[in-house]
């Protein structure tokens, strides 16, 4: 680990977040002409598995080519594709032309240049950052999140009143530079690789990765449960604008109030776990913080149209907790799998964990229409507060840190990993 690793790898996150606060804004602008344009929870929860598809496909394939490419340039390519995608969203708006299937198509393509990016950088973040501050960075990540989630719908909102929304792309185009620009000056460290790893085929890796995780008996439980909450989750995510605007008669300012909200509860939660780091077993960390987006998203389904002031608080606790969860598995896989297969495993992690949310979606037009928006609330919250509850009690998964560290060492010493595993 280089003495000076602070001041690359800030430098190089810096320029990610400033870059992404361009692409929340126009993401805010987008989704409300969606909205707008259509009214459709269908229209609206297509527009989401469309962006979701490229992860689901072809995050094994990405994560596989992240551990065989120079990172670093992944991620200049990524984030220069995704900037060419805004510039022609721009066009298409300044030409009158934007239609909704243009709308699909660019969220596809922004989604195919995350799907490289997304593990890159995660993976990236393992080799620049001593384990021990893992997961401060997890949680000062969650943080800037949230300040994300506070800033870009109102810049958003703020925007679409001043600017037609070809100008709102050209803003995102112009804030790409700042995730580019240090990529060209700063390196990032490579991974060891074993001498085989460059021979053989990428589906030969992708199937590596694949055996990694299912011999990961904790990770498939974990996994298997994320599988059947995002069933509910995602489109009950997906079509909060419709629950703000449908249920709670709101318009775009009550949407960024509620967005902005959950950005507050995001960096408040991404602060504490900067600070405190979370606990020394950093999947207590996430099962808690599941049960209280278990609780969160019940008060969801549970308050009445009339108190929206209610629902700004019950989404204040949502953002409160989000980070405990996402910035601690993420830091437990930084620490504990092996950096040679990090891209594999962070590429195939985060296809599977989104593989069954297309049944919601394609569903969520039909029992919208029968049952109301509230249902996807309900459930989920329910199967939230339940997992988080009973993998308390589960061996695999309350020792999955060191199921993963017998793993790691596996490749360098299968004796004593054989022995750690079965100690």
């Amino acid at each position: 680990m280089k003495p000076n690793w602070k001041r690359d790898f800030f430098t190089i996150w810096t320029g990610q977040q400033l870059s992404l606060v361009g692409s929340r804004a126009a993401q805010f602008a987008l989704v409300w002409w969606l909205t707008t344009t259509t009214g459709s929870a269908t229209a609206l929860a297509t527009g989401t598995l469309v962006a979701m598809a490229p992860q689901i496909v072809l995050g094994p394939f990405a994560g596989a080519y992240v551990d065989r490419l120079n990172r670093r340039r992944v991620m200049i390519v990524a984030d220069g594709f995704i900037a060419a995608v805004a510039l022609w969203l721009a066009f298409m708006f300044w030409s009158g032309a934007m239609q909704v299937w243009h709308l699909y198509v660019a969220m596809f393509a922004r989604s195919l240049g995350e799907a490289f990016h997304w593990p890159a950088m995660a993976a990236s973040t393992s080799l620049m950052v001593p384990d021990r501050h893992l997961p401060r960075i997890g949680g000062l990540n969650q943080a800037t999140h949230g300040a994300l989630n506070i800033a870009g719908p109102p810049l958003g909102a703020l925007f679409l009143a001043v600017l037609p929304l070809h100008g709102v792309m050209f803003v995102d185009v112009a804030t790409a530079a700042f995730a580019v620009l240090p990529l060209l000056f700063i390196s990032i460290p490579q991974p060891e690789r074993r001498a085989e790893i460059t021979k053989p085929s990428v589906w030969r890796d992708v199937r590596e990765g694949l055996a990694f995780v299912r011999g990961w008996r904790g990770v498939v439980i974990l996994l298997g449960g994320i599988m059947v909450v995002k069933i509910a989750m995602t489109p009950g995510f997906s079509l909060i604008p419709l629950l703000v605007r449908n249920h709670f008669g709101g318009g775009a300012g009550e949407l960024a109030v509620v967005e902005a909200v959950a950005g507050i509860g995001i960096v408040v939660g991404g602060l504490v776990l900067t600070a405190w780091g979370g606990f020394k077993r950093r999947i207590y960390t996430v099962l808690m913080s599941l049960v209280g987006i278990g609780v969160a998203l019940l008060g969801f389904g549970l308050v009445p149209g009339h108190l929206f002031w209610v629902l700004v608080a019950v989404t204040a606790l949502l953002g409160l907790v989000l980070p405990f969860a996402d910035g601690s598995l993420i830091a437990m896989l930084q620490s504990t799998v092996s950096p040679d297969v990090q891209g594999r495993v962070f590429g195939l992690i985060g296809s599977m964990s989104s593989l069954t949310a297309p049944i919601g979606l394609m569903l969520a037009g039909p029992i919208t229409d029968l049952l109301g928006l509230q249902i996807w609330y309900l459930v989920a919250g329910a199967l939230c507060l339940l997992q988080g509850i009973a993998f308390f009690f589960v061996p695999s998964v309350r020792h999955i840190e060191e199921h993963g560290a017998a793993m790691r060492t596996a490749a360098a010493d299968p004796q004593t990993a054989t022995s750690q595993i079965e100690g």
